[in-house]
């Protein structure tokens, strides 16, 4: 069944996509990709000039100046000034891979711990935080941004060490030093040193878009969204391979948006975190697009990103900014123009908003319309409606709004790779508190437990049948015996209550159907189960809070929420056990998670009523 599982899972990944792979890994095994035949030429001096001082009325991000925020968490002191660019903040190792072709350092490397925490420092974000201040006028600032960039270069040869390892990570670095171009007014008047820089980048892209494809995730948006601005950057200074480049950039951007992002929204990673990425990415496209005043792209490029900003706003709570954990989460951001918490959406959500639709998501705090102030897009008069109900077919989500309650169902949709078995996960939001919560990712490098985890079925809000995952685990990053979805209801108004149902069954012949009405205080879910063995676990993720539970009914200290489960089955145990959350990368901790065990088919019923 293992042999089965993984072979189906191979023709749903794509036969051209694995094609892609395999001449990517053999190439670079002989030897013979073009890649490893770069003869990169460094100049290093000046990456940026002085400015005169400006926007003196915005705030820019208080980070990077003593100490920064890892994956908008881990606060770390910056020591040395520059940092250490080979050092694991976290654990305090360093990488001795620095002059080392990077084809030939392992993905996973145990003595080092996660290679994330390394890129980290690495993605650039500090060169936001710096321009932004040496726009303000702050010489030093400026000083610090070239001393910086120098050491980088420095200490990372072209295509050795970790930090060249990634096209990804080179495309992220490409795109903040555009952002920063952009701030310090200097992108028609750009230095030879960083004209070198992006060469030198663009060189490292380029010969592996190919792969980047092949992986259909943000790999490709981001590779192509470097290829474009960069080449087009260049294009202005009659670089011999730059046209090359911004052609290849504009094809793949426009190829992956209608590939991977659904006619609802929805894309191709099942992360919110990611969608957030992707969306952050198109919007500095666009914004990247009319600064240079360049042709339009495709029509099909612009509705895409439109309803994938549409996707993201209905998913957003307003009040706080924060949303469901969702799919993988590796700490990615792009475009920290504020120090807004690395967990609000709304500033992505405005500046997409303002640039697909005309519209404003937010009223007008600093916060929300700090991408916008920074990059001169104006902002809209007119505002949306806020977010209502919203069925994403494509993708498998719902979303019901009640008042300022809102509720997200998950259920599989899966037309590419799932990173979690969660299908008919519940994520439940009382105004601005997540009372029902995803587990999330914690780490992608971490102990066998925690790995299997996060992913895994038991770290959803759902039923788990017979100890085992939805879909059985076949690699790191990929499950096999992909669900779908065997009856969905739609989403409809009975008599003032809004109600969906969803069902699956998995390739052992278990089955699960979950229905959920929802009034202004009050959830009903009933989940229909059988054709399991032995046993099945209805899990309720909670929120830290004093929970007590008597008989059948649990409620918080203060009695604001009440949750009271019945079943048409005799009821095996029901306890509180301890779950782990992680909302940022690399940080876990405990949560209490209610668990109801039965050993027959039948219907569970709970019940929610809050008072807040």
């Amino acid at each position: 069944m293992f042999l089965k599982a993984k072979i189906q899972s191979a023709w749903r990944l794509g036969i051209l996509n694995l094609v892609r792979v395999f001449i990517y890994l053999a190439t670079l095994k002989l030897g013979v990709h073009p890649v490893q035949k770069l003869r990169p030429t460094v100049l290093v001096d000046n990456f940026f000039k002085a400015v005169g001082p400006d926007f003196k009325t915005l705030k820019p991000n208080e980070t990077w100046l003593n100490s920064a925020k890892l994956f908008g968490k881990h606060p770390v002191v910056i020591k040395n000034d520059p940092p250490n660019w080979h050092l694991n903040l976290l654990s305090g190792k360093e990488s001795f891979h620095n002059n080392i072709d990077w084809w030939k350092i392992p993905d996973f490397d145990s003595s080092l711990g996660d290679i994330k925490v390394i890129w980290e420092l690495s993605r650039f974000d500090w060169v936001i935080s710096m321009a932004q201040r040496a726009r303000q006028g702050d010489p030093s600032e400026l000083k610090r941004l070239n001393s910086w960039l120098k050491d980088w270069v420095n200490k990372n040869p072209p295509y050795k060490g970790s930090n060249w390892k990634c096209g990804q990570e080179a495309s992220i670095r490409l795109i903040h030093l555009a952002a920063a171009a952009l701030i310090l007014d200097q992108v028609n008047i750009t230095s030879e040193a960083l004209k070198n820089l992006l060469s030198l980048h663009l060189d490292r892209i380029a010969p592996t878009i190919s792969y980047a494809v092949a992986q259909d995730n943000n790999h490709g948006t981001s590779e192509a969204a470097a290829l474009f601005i960069g080449g087009t950057w260049l294009q202005k200074y009659g670089h011999p391979k730059s046209e090359k480049w911004s052609c290849s950039g504009r094809r793949w951007l426009e190829n992956r948006a209608k590939r991977l992002i659904s006619k609802d929204g929805s894309f191709s990673q099942y992360s919110l975190n990611y969608h957030r990425l992707m969306l952050d990415t198109f919007s500095f496209v666009e914004v990247w697009r009319r600064y240079l005043n360049l042709p339009s792209m495709s029509k099909i490029w612009y509705e895409r990103s439109l309803t994938a900003a549409y996707w993201l706003f209905n998913m957003t709570n307003s009040l706080s900014g924060d949303a469901p954990n969702i799919g993988a989460n590796d700490g990615a951001q792009l475009l920290q123009f504020s120090s807004a918490d690395y967990r609000d959406y709304r500033p992505s959500v405005q500046l997409a908003m303002a640039l697909f639709s005309g519209k404003k998501a937010y009223p007008d705090y600093n916060t929300n319309n700090s991408m916008l102030y920074w990059l001169g897009v104006d902002v809209p008069t007119k505002t949306l409606a806020p977010a209502s109900s919203a069925l994403m077919n494509n993708g498998g989500y719902c979303v019901i709004r009640k008042n300022q309650n809102m509720l997200m169902l998950r259920y599989p949709r899966f037309r590419f790779r799932p990173s979690q078995a969660d299908a008919l996960h519940l994520d439940f939001w009382v105004k601005d508190q997540n009372v029902l919560c995803d587990a999330g990712t914690f780490s992608y490098n971490s102990d066998d437990d925690f790995l299997n985890y996060f992913p895994g079925t038991a770290s959803h809000n759902t039923v788990q049948f017979d100890g085992r995952d939805q879909m059985p685990r076949l690699s790191r990053f990929l499950f096999g015996d992909w669900l779908k979805t065997d009856f969905f209801s739609g989403l409809s108004n009975q008599s003032g209550s809004e109600f969906v149902s969803a069902a699956y069954k998995d390739s052992f012949g278990a089955s699960h159907i979950r229905s959920v009405l929802l009034k202004d205080k009050f959830l009903r879910v009933t989940d229909e189960i059988k054709g399991f063995k032995d046993i099945a676990v209805l899990r309720w993720r909670l929120q830290n809070d004093n929970w007590f539970l008597e008989g059948n009914k649990l409620e918080n200290k203060n009695k604001t929420i009440s949750i009271r489960i019945e079943g048409s089955m005799v009821l095996g145990k029901m306890y509180l056990a301890n779950g782990w959350n992680s909302l940022y990368y690399q940080e876990k901790y405990e949560i209490p998670v209610l668990e109801i065990e039965v050993n027959k088919p039948g219907i569970l019923t709970t019940e929610f009523s809050w008072t807040l």
